[in-house]
């Protein structure tokens, strides 16, 4: 029998303290041996895997959604490779963000400390397992993790991995630890159990991450959707459109910041949506358009209201036609997610207005959205991308994981 989730959290408590003060050295100790550890289990990784793979299609779970599910080889190594650059990174506890001295002689300072206990609920992504423990463990923070029941075969093979090394490295092996019950019932309370967890972080579809933020009674950091979309502005250089786009839209189709939603200047309509369709017929991406896109392609179908706010995480992309780089923000803004928007243009000022006017966490010229991720943006894995402004914003790596304290040297000072 599994442990209740008191227990759980009260093993988290005992390993938070030994983890606030663990040195760096010791702590890229752990990751390295992690990193070995993953790498060393490839074989029961992909065997635990497979186990998940084959109830996922037994369920006729979408393409999309199988692809998160699946390990690989190349994506065990991916993950191990993840846990070593964050072994790399510089550790963020411990720096002294200012110092000053006041009249009465007090130097009152403001340090960067853990945040604690973090609560991780994420669904059909295993990588987010060895992800999600190696930031956490890095920033000084014990993680618990409860991962859907689509993956629990895989989560509880990589938690196995990872408690492993940290035994081996004589480290609290309860710096990681997985909820087995993957019952709602169970999620709930988790939500609540705000006398363990310090913070929560939910990484999945709109449902599971709108069902947190209205239940959790754990502060909660919001990492959102991906309706990402690239607009093609009048100047655009039209190859370079094409392979963006197909990068952004087919790369990778069950991920956040895959692009969904193409935006495109109505005087260049005519030249790129024939040539668009053609490339993206090489994935049989379904085209959804307005009334002036579909009379510049015949592959395109109708667009309903709905399509312009949908993340499919699947072949299909909706296009619409604006009259200038001002429509295009309106309607990104209305729109979108608040993840990855990008322009393609060689006008510099409507560049400056896209990135200026455009309400995102990731705004890009002229490349693919798919690059809104922490191993692209040199932080290591990622824990997600925080859609909301307080706190944390994008791709959240070490440094969002901690929070400050003051620290105040003083030599007798008391107040009048």
């Amino acid at each position: 029998m599994g442990l209740t989730l008191e227990e759980i959290g009260q093993k988290a408590k005992a390993a938070e303290g030994m983890l606030r003060t663990l040195p760096t050295s010791r702590k890229n100790e752990v990751l390295e041996r992690a990193a070995e550890a993953l790498e060393e289990q490839q074989d029961m990784l992909l065997r635990e895997n497979a186990k998940d793979i084959e109830a996922a299609k037994e369920s006729h779970m979408a393409q999309g959604l199988v692809d998160r599910l699946l390990l690989t080889e190349s994506r065990i190594l991916q993950m191990a490779e993840g846990l070593r650059q964050i072994a790399g990174l510089e550790d963020p506890v411990g720096e002294v963000l200012s110092m000053h001295r006041r009249p009465n002689g007090l130097e009152i300072g403001q340090k960067r400390v853990p945040l604690g206990v973090i609560g991780i609920i994420y669904e059909s992504r295993p990588n987010v397992t060895a992800d999600a423990f190696g930031l956490c463990f890095k920033a000084g923070n014990v993680v618990i993790l409860r991962g859907g029941r689509d993956a629990i075969h895989s989560n509880q093979a990589i938690a196995k991995a990872l408690r492993g090394a940290l035994e081996e490295c004589q480290v609290s092996k309860d710096a990681i630890q997985l909820i087995a019950d993957t019952s709602h019932e169970t999620a709930e309370r988790f939500m609540k159990l705000n006398q363990y967890v310090d913070v929560l972080i939910p990484r999945g579809g709109a449902g599971l991450i709108r069902t947190v933020v209205e239940k959790a009674t754990v502060p909660v950091i919001e990492t959102g959707t991906g309706n990402c979309h690239i607009y093609v502005d009048e100047s655009a250089d039209l190859d370079m459109a094409v392979d963006i786009i197909f990068n952004a839209k087919t790369q990778r189709i069950g991920v956040c910041n895959a692009c969904e939603s193409l935006v495109v200047h109505e005087k260049v309509k005519d030249a790129l949506l024939p040539r668009l369709a053609g490339r993206l017929k090489e994935k049989q991406v379904e085209l959804r358009g307005d009334e002036a896109s579909r009379r510049a392609c015949s592959d395109i179908q109708p667009a309903s209201e709905e399509d312009w706010g949908k993340e499919y995480l699947d072949y299909i992309l909706s296009i619409k036609t604006v009259s200038g780089v001002e429509e295009a923000i309106d309607h990104i803004n209305r729109y979108n997610t608040g993840h990855s928007e990008a322009i393609i243009t060689k006008d510099y000022g409507n560049s400056r207005k896209f990135l200026d006017g455009v309400d995102a966490a990731a705004v890009y010229v002229n490349a693919s959205t798919r690059f809104t991720d922490g191993f692209e943006f040199g932080f290591g894995a990622e824990i997600g991308i925080s859609t909301q402004k307080l706190h944390a914003r994008g791709p959240m790596g070490l440094k969002e994981l901690t929070s400050t304290k003051y620290i105040i040297y003083g030599n007798g000072q008391v107040r009048p």
